[in-house]
């Protein structure tokens, strides 16, 4: 008994692994920017299901459902929240003042009230922004440059997304200075897309979907629509030309995942999220998926792919 004591003493001691919750719209955590979440914290000395245990929820499109599962989260308690998308954001800043949250991506945490600058945010909110909505006007420009002739361009939006306002309001101008009308189509959840046909896109020669994470993650479909109805389409993540889109500019969503694991380690360690300053985006990704136009007999501009950092032949 004597002996056995310094071991029963040390495993009563053993701290448990801490709990982090991971909100997102996504479907499962069976995707690129999961994968480098877990390899994030791999890197730094933490394994799932080892020395942290990640516990996701998923709102699977409905992001009406990320309210409840933010309360969930911060019921089991969890010791922080990364937060999949501005939406996300929202609903776990109202589900808790206290936990910290690490934004993984979404528009402004200033603008939209969740810290008091990008410096010193000062609240439970930390992170990294990639601002999506602001670059809605540059991906308009570049389909422009690829395209010359587009004069009517669909915008394909969730109205039940954080970033849908901003982005319109961006997009705006710079389609009024390109000559451009817009069409807005809108999809607010899974089966609301897939009744879209290429009807829905009738009179339009171009396609731009605004970042949101239900059109992420059914971007197979937004791929099919843009193809079936014979449309020239700019996307704000690779992993739309990685499934047959044909132009993608934006943020490299899973190294902001990967980013996020060093400030969740950080609050482990014990600081406090508001002394974090937030960051922006550091690696950008321009691919057009050169197979795709010539599978509809579309020819982007020549001097349009000598900007690409990737083309898919």
């Amino acid at each position: 008994t004597v002996l056995a004591w310094p071991l029963a003493a040390r495993a009563q001691q053993a701290p448990k692994p801490p709990r982090v919750g991971i909100l997102s719209p996504a479907a499962s955590d069976q995707t690129p920017i999961f994968q480098a979440l877990r390899k994030g914290f791999a890197d730094l000395g933490y394994v799932d299901g080892k020395t942290i245990l990640l516990d996701y929820r998923f709102a699977k499109g409905n992001n009406d459902a990320l309210p409840e599962l933010a309360r969930e989260l911060v019921k089991i308690p969890v010791v922080a929240i990364v937060s999949d998308g501005t939406s996300a954001t929202l609903a776990a800043h109202q589900a808790s003042g206290t936990i910290p949250i690490v934004t993984a991506v979404g528009n402004d945490p200033v603008a939209l009230g969740f810290a008091s600058s990008f410096k010193h945010p000062g609240g439970n909110v930390t992170g990294l922004s990639h601002r999506p909505a602001e670059l809605m006007g540059k991906r308009l420009e570049m389909l422009k440059q690829a395209f010359p002739g587009l004069t009517r361009v669909a915008v394909l939006a969730n109205p039940k997304s954080g970033n849908t306002e901003a982005a319109l309001r961006i997009i705006r101008p710079a389609a009024d200075k390109l000559r451009i009308q817009l069409i807005i189509v809108e999809a607010g959840d899974p089966d609301a897309l897939r009744a879209l046909t290429p009807a829905s896109f009738a009179g339009t020669d171009g396609l731009i979907t605004v970042p949101d994470a239900m059109l992420w993650n059914q971007r197979r479909v937004v791929v099919a629509l843009a193809a079936a109805a014979h449309l020239p389409a700019i996307y704000p993540e690779r992993e739309f030309t990685d499934d047959g889109g044909m132009i993608a500019f934006g943020p490299n969503v899973s190294d902001h995942f990967r980013r996020a694991t060093g400030y969740v380690v950080l609050i482990l360690k014990g600081a406090k999220p508001g002394d974090l300053p937030i960051e922006e985006s550091e690696k950008f990704d321009f691919v057009v998926n050169l197979r795709t136009a010539r599978e509809l007999g579309l020819q982007p501009a020549p001097n349009f792919l000598s900007g690409a950092n990737e083309v898919i032949e």
